[in-house]
């Protein structure tokens, strides 16, 4: 059965291509996704498929099949602030793009949502289908839950994937923690400003910033224990406009990626001291807000076998590999710690290896190829799952 589910994603491979590209060329932001939540609504109003709203209208969530269970799979679809340099025919123009996959990702639930459609019949249950926002601000999933996601029909399991930008579209990769917990803080420096002749008269906040900078990079290198996995990045450093004034204010940003639970609390208290420390011994005034706080995503063991069962029976020729562990972060760690769920990767990597590069950069590639496969992936692991644990 499985195989043929794979073949009717491969009949549809050209409108798979065809949304993806639509969804490349509208790349929006955050939680304010107005054309491409309409995006989805049609084509979901043109299969006649029923949603709801949540997070202000840029949140769409379908519902297919009856029954006491609910199965809830979920592809993200905002972009990020950055200009696309691919050069593709069907390139972003807006100043944003899509350097993640979302938009990938979107066109695969779609067509999940098609595919399911057309088996309503035999679904022992209920499907749900979440299109979210926020993703990359770590703000959709969150607030989708606030607004309801997980009720209405409760949902009992959840199942998300990710395109890899680096790997074979042949290979599908899984793992007990796929992504890690982030911390992502702002550190505010309130200094006094002054000619930069006369520091002495002033109190400068980018020496302070550089002071916190090094003390939290030696954090890793002397606290963090050496078979630990933890990453600490300032990412953003803002201070001054010219070159002989000390200015009055300086800000940090910056994320801590780690997956031991004891590390993380440690180092999480460890940044507050060394800012107030630091900010403290070179007179300036320190404010540390947090930004985003994202435990671990965490994939069910059970529901891992049976998922990596599924696949394999649906496509016996795809690679599927237990590696899937990296130090990225995503916020649907906020459903994984609520219902047994899991989260997988499918290769997207392009043919051309010198043009292979990494996520969140203005000339990542992604190989349509993988399309079919993630889509019936998707649509398999939710009928295995009402087969298998429907009440």
């Amino acid at each position: 059965m499985y195989q043929e589910i794979l073949k009717e994603a491969q009949a549809m491979k050209e409108e798979l291509v065809a949304w993806r590209r639509s969804f490349h060329q509208m790349p929006e932001l955050d939680l304010d996704l107005p054309q491409t939540s309409a995006f989805v609504q049609e084509e979901l109003q043109k299969m006649g498929i029923p949603y709801k709203l949540l997070c202000g209208g840029s949140c769409v969530v379908a519902l297919l099949g009856k029954g006491d269970s609910c199965f809830l799979l979920r592809s993200d679809m905002d972009g990020l602030p950055m200009a696309e340099e691919t050069g593709l025919s069907f390139a972003s123009k807006n100043g944003r793009m899509h350097a993640c996959g979302h938009d990938l990702h979107a066109a695969t639930l779609l067509g999940a949502a098609k595919i399911l459609k057309q088996h309503e019949a035999e679904l022992r249950g209920v499907v749900k289908l979440v299109f979210q926002p926020g993703e990359e601000t770590f703000h959709g999933a969150k607030a989708a839950i606030e607004d309801g996601l997980l009720e209405n029909p409760k949902v009992d399991a959840a199942f998300a994937m990710h395109v890899g930008s680096g790997f074979t579209p042949q290979c599908i990769a899984y793992g007990p923690v796929p992504m890690a917990a982030v911390y992502g803080f702002e550190i505010k420096l309130q200094g006094v400003g002054g000619h930069g002749s006369t520091p002495e008269l002033g109190v400068d906040p980018i020496n302070t910033g550089l002071h916190i900078y090094m003390g939290l990079q030696e954090l890793i290198a002397r606290e963090c224990p050496s078979m630990k996995e933890a990453a600490l990045t300032i990412g953003a450093f803002q201070a001054g406009t010219v070159a002989n004034v000390i200015p009055d204010t300086a800000v940090l940003k910056g994320t801590l990626r780690v997956f031991d639970k004891a590390v993380r609390e440690n180092l999480i208290r460890r940044i507050s001291e060394i800012v107030e420390g630091v900010s403290k011994t070179y007179r300036t005034k320190a404010q540390l807000e947090v930004l985003y706080d994202v435990p671990a995503v965490q994939n069910d063991a059970e529901l891992s076998r049976e998922f990596v069962a599924c696949l394999h029976e649906m496509k016996p020729d795809e690679y599927l590999v237990p590696t899937y562990h990296v130090m990225g972060s995503e916020d649907f760690a906020f459903i994984s710690e609520r219902v047994p769920s899991c989260y997988f990767s499918i290769g997207a990597a392009v043919e051309d290896k010198s043009k292979i590069v990494g996520h969140h950069n203005p000339n990542v590639l992604f190989n349509e190829e993988c399309l079919p496969t993630a889509a019936a992936s998707y649509v398999c692991v939710a009928l295995d799952w009402l087969k298998n644990h429907a009440k």
